[in-house]
């Protein structure tokens, strides 16, 4: 058995393709949602043509803070050390799937532990080399490759960064976010959302962008310059959202006519808005992934990225660097490329055929 386990909204686009893949090829899975993020959950789901999960382990309002995760991760290690065959199963066997850098990624491979399960990590070997930037996703990622059995790395380099672990190693060329863009672009997407005129989005949630006081009135000066610019689409998480209004600049955005605060939105519904933006302004790696694919020029508000994707092409890496800042919204027409083309083998049959090998307890 294969077992799927998501908490977030954005492991879900990643391992969407994964699933849809599991689905058309006839493999039973089991789909547990440790429940982080839950607001427009079901709708995603709807939009991969994807069932229900088949075990929710937290019913509550989304994550948005540390002591909340804290918390969370403990309650839910409780439940499953006295109830992991309501978990996975009356017999417990297979491999367990985990993605990305998240707590529920950690959280998915002690459960998979805890359970005497495999565990293989999705979009594994990703490093900043960094213990604390970013926090606490790189600390996550190190947690994590030591506790998987299998880690599905999306290139070479990450292959690389991962060589002295024991753990498998299997290259699956690309990010699965590769595989999402590619249904996305191959469907009909709504409209009526999307500006008539220039618009550029900003997507911001990290840890050390919206926690401290000081950095977060940075990164909204610097928006509010960018939007004398090119009008802006803030789309709020809602972490960054709390943040704002307890700091009192969610008003102070709210008042500037150049800037339009909108709520998250479903996958396909933000893909439609990415596809026709002059620009992106993130600190996001799954962001960066998406507009390397697409060729949206992409501003990256961080110090470094653990990701190469669409670095010395169509995204700038600023270092808070007001002169890069300036340099890149004047000329982001310069960094828009043709769409990427994908070749070879997508990286959800790799991981698919993998994991199946791993679950019936094959050679690895």
């Amino acid at each position: 058995m294969i077992h799927v386990v998501l908490g977030t909204k954005a492991q879900l686009v990643k391992m969407a393709p994964v699933m849809v893949r599991l689905r058309e090829r006839g493999v039973p899975y089991r789909f547990i949602h440790t429940g982080q993020h839950r607001e427009t959950m079901s709708e995603m789901l709807d939009e991969f043509a994807l069932r229900p999960p088949d075990v929710t382990l937290y019913a509550g309002r989304d994550i948005v803070s540390l002591p909340q995760m804290a918390a969370w991760l403990v309650r839910i290690l409780l439940r499953c050390w006295v109830s992991r065959r309501e978990i996975f199963g009356p017999e417990p066997a297979g491999l367990v799937l985990v993605h990305g850098d998240t707590f529920s990624t950690l959280l998915g491979a002690l459960m998979g532990r805890v359970a005497g399960l495999r565990v293989g990590h999705v979009e594994s070997g990703l490093r900043s080399f960094h213990l604390f930037h970013p926090f606490p996703e790189e600390i996550t990622r190190l947690l994590t490759f030591r506790l998987s059995h299998v880690l599905y790395c999306p290139g070479a380099w990450a292959v690389a960064n991962v060589a002295k672990l024991r753990a498998q190693r299997v290259d699956t060329g690309a990010n699965t976010l590769a595989d999402t863009v590619a249904l996305a672009a191959g469907r009909p997407l709504r409209q009526d959302h999307v500006p008539n005129g220039p618009f550029a989005i900003v997507s911001l949630h990290r840890y050390e962008n919206i926690f401290r006081r000081e950095r977060l009135e940075e990164v909204v000066a610097i928006v509010e310059e960018i939007a004398v610019e090119t009008p802006c689409l803030f789309i709020l998480h809602p972490p960054t959202e709390t943040q704002l209004r307890r700091t009192g600049l969610h008003a102070r955005l709210a008042a500037n006519p150049r800037i339009e605060l909108r709520p998250r939105y479903t996958y396909f519904d933000f893909f439609a808005l990415l596809q026709r933006a002059d620009f992106i302004v993130t600190d996001g790696g799954s962001i960066q992934e998406e507009s390397s694919y697409l060729g949206v020029p992409c501003l990256l508000l961080r110090r470094a990225t653990e990701r190469e994707e669409g670095l010395g092409a169509n995204v700038v890496l600023s270092n808070y660097d007001r002169e890069v800042i300036r340099s890149f919204v004047r000329g982001f027409a310069e960094y828009r490329k043709p769409l990427a083309a994908t070749a070879g083998e997508r990286p959800s049959d790799i991981i698919v055929d993998s994991a199946l090998r791993v679950a019936a307890g094959a050679p690895r």
